[in-house]
């Protein structure tokens, strides 16, 4: 079997980052976020829901308890006007998306390195052992 140094191994993990980073779902993914970033309605209600925030901040500081719970109900009000918003459900979207094809993609390759260094110990893919944790519990040392 062959071996590979770090660096092989980080130069070919960055290779499948270009690869994945040019599927469907990736470009898709950019063409929604522009979308998202043009969006002048969005765009003017995350900029007051930030300038609320820095105000809720001030006010906790100070203690001022009923000012604070008016700005971060205001806070929620707007943040419930932007999910309504059908190119921010999009990108929502999109964005369970592309978690899901990441998860996938780590899961395979942990999963599957899992699977060699227990092949590769002569172990027990089915109770997912190692050769020398079986070994160990046969009582052969």
């Amino acid at each position: 079997m062959a071996e590979y140094t770090r660096k092989e191994v980080l130069d070919e993990a960055r290779r499948l980052a270009d690869m994945i980073a040019s599927t469907d779902e990736i470009e898709r993914f950019k063409l929604v976020e522009a979308k998202l970033n043009e969006n002048k309605k969005v765009q003017q209600l995350i900029q007051k829901i930030k300038t609320l925030q820095k105000s809720a901040v001030n006010l906790q500081a100070y203690g001022k308890q009923e000012a604070l719970k008016k700005v971060e109900e205001e806070i929620d009000r707007l943040q419930n006007e932007i999910d309504e918003i059908p190119v921010v459900q999009e990108f929502k979207e999109i964005q369970i998306v592309v978690n899901d094809v990441l998860q996938l993609v780590s899961g395979t390759i942990a999963r599957e390195v899992t699977n060699k260094v227990i092949e590769s110990t002569g172990g027990d893919l089915l109770s997912g052992e190692t050769g020398s944790k079986a070994k160990n519990k046969l009582g052969c040392h």
